[in-house]
């Protein structure tokens, strides 16, 4: 079942570390069959008190994948680079069989 992985940038200490880390790190996510969906963009809370900062969203085929890509040595390096740049908050999650994705 397809996963998503959810980063909100919650405060960017260090732009120039970001910077670099964004034009790093699309390789090693696609490498591990992982696509961008959403990078940013304006945040509109429509119901309850909970807001994102800067969303990024990525999917993987499924949760495993976005594991092996978070644990990945090639990512490791990466990591530190974005935990260096940003304060943010992470979740993975997968989507769970329903009837409102059936097509």
């Amino acid at each position: 079942m397809t996963a998503y992985c959810l980063f909100d940038n919650v405060e960017i200490n260090d732009p120039g570390k970001l910077a670099e880390y964004a034009r790093r790190v699309r390789a090693v996510v696609e490498q591990y069959q992982g696509r961008y969906l959403a990078v940013g963009g304006q945040v509109d809370v429509v119901e309850g008190d909970r807001s994102l900062t800067y969303p990024v969203l990525i999917e993987f085929p499924d949760l495993a994948a976005a594991h092996r890509w978070y644990d990945a040595p090639e990512y490791q390096e990466l990591k530190a680079l974005r935990h260096s740049a940003v304060r943010a908050n992470a979740i993975f999650f997968e989507t769970a069989p329903s009837e409102l994705l059936a097509s």
